[in-house]
């Protein structure tokens, strides 16, 4: 299938959320509640439209989305940015032909070039670790609630970028709502 990854601009928010909520219709972990997620996001100081990205087939249509939003990893002695990927969605009919692979893949070389040093996710164990994420617990980072171990990944786009700090992950209150 061709499809090209492009930023996401305001002129498409209302059709990528529902891209976004129709994604997760079927999704065994999952709120329903995403696509509010990702509207919530946008209008925080959370939010950087360079790390929103949108799958377009070949008519333009939006078939996929991502979005990498700013949180911070704190300790009792300081704090440092990172990012969240939270979420990536595919339209189901698009499901499993590479769409969300490469826009994983768009973020995070993107994150990079922004210079951003590392993206946290609480994602399915078996897939995440295939771009490289790890257990964040192996370097100290902890969540600020109970998931599993397994499920809680981190990835250092800068090599050793969280080599000398430990902390727990604080997500902006729009996570949270």
């Amino acid at each position: 299938m061709n499809f090209t990854i492009r930023q996401e601009d305001a002129g498409d928010y209302e059709l990528t959320e529902k891209v976004v909520q129709r994604a997760f219709v079927d999704a065994e972990y999952s709120d329903k509640r995403e696509h509010k997620l990702v509207s919530r996001i946008r209008k925080s100081n959370a939010f950087i439209p360079e790390l929103s990205l949108v799958a377009v087939d070949a008519n333009e249509k939006i078939v996929g989305h991502i979005l990498l939003s700013r949180i911070k990893i704190k300790n009792t002695e300081q704090n440092i940015e990172s990012l969240a990927l939270a979420p990536v969605s595919v339209l189901p009919d698009y499901q499993n032909r590479g769409i969300g692979r490469q826009l994983i893949l768009e973020a995070l070389k993107r994150a990079k070039e922004l210079e951003y040093q590392s993206v946290i996710v609480l994602g399915h164990p078996k897939y995440y670790p295939k771009f490289g994420f790890r257990k964040a617990s192996e370097l100290e980072i902890n969540a600020p609630f109970d998931v599993p171990d397994e499920a809680f990944m981190v990835i250092e786009l800068k090599e050793k970028a969280l080599q000398r700090f430990s902390g727990t992950v604080e997500y902006p209150n729009v996570f949270l709502e």
